[in-house]
């Protein structure tokens, strides 16, 4: 088990590729916090995991959530702030509130995920793993979606800044950036065919991801087989941001 004797938190948790990395980290050995807004049942991982309710846009809780997961494991070896919201809307309609509803989720709540974990795993002496969730938009142009592009862009700056500055302590931080994956955000996109279409065309391997998909890059950047990679957007988009 490449995960065992670390404790994992994952934001975004209840659902979706959130799910996946949270459950892909259990099934490799990790106790697991599983954080969302949303309720989360995971009383068929026993022991291994709790669920601890967290608005990743208010920097209070965030800062709870990390505090509860050193009171009850005792430490925080790998972070993973997955937590986001899908938005819509062009430059010239997006509205004030969208605007700051994306940011202060997507890139705050980020922000806030590295500087809690990173205090205290400074504060434990612990060469942990931070893992962001970035997009394929935050490095391409996409009509529609300038709050979301430009949120995922602030993580992928985020990153890199965080990687250079926490690298002193031994603490790594990285990003996936995925291309479309089959989760709730995108059940628009799936079931409208010419969508679909659409967006199976422009990615080379020609389909869509699934959530396994992340959860396994996410494994590779928190276990020791990542151990010399910081700062690094992995990509992984079936070719997209190849073209």
């Amino acid at each position: 088990m490449k995960l065992e004797n670390k404790v994992a938190i994952v934001t975004g948790a209840s659902s979706g590729i959130g799910k996946a990395i949270a459950e892909k980290f259990v099934s490799e050995g990790a106790l697991v916090v599983f954080s969302d807004i949303n309720e989360c049942d995971i009383s068929r991982l026993s022991d291994k995991a709790i669920f601890v309710k967290c608005d990743v846009s208010k920097s209070i809780e965030v800062d709870s959530l990390i505090n509860g997961c050193v009171d009850r494991f005792g430490k925080v070896d790998i972070m993973v702030n997955n937590a986001g919201i899908g938005s819509l809307g062009d430059i010239l309609t997006t509205s004030d509130d969208v605007w700051h509803k994306t940011i202060e989720i997507n890139l705050s709540g980020v922000f806030y995920g590295i500087r809690a974990a990173g205090k205290t795993m400074k504060e434990k002496g612990i060469k942990g793993s931070i893992i962001n969730m970035a997009s394929i938009l935050g490095a391409v142009g996409f009509n529609g979606a300038i709050s979301y592009c430009a949120s995922k862009g602030g993580v992928n700056q985020l990153t890199k800044a965080s990687a250079v500055e926490l690298s002193k302590l031994g603490i790594r931080v990285n990003s996936i950036a995925p291309g479309f994956i089959k989760t709730n955000m995108t059940k628009g996109v799936q079931e409208d065919k010419k969508t679909k279409m659409f967006l199976e065309g422009m990615t080379p391997l020609g389909y869509l991801g699934e959530p396994d998909d992340i959860a396994n890059a996410a494994l590779y950047l928190a276990s020791e087989d990542s151990k010399y990679v910081t700062g690094n957007i992995l990509y992984v988009d079936g070719g997209w941001t190849a073209q």
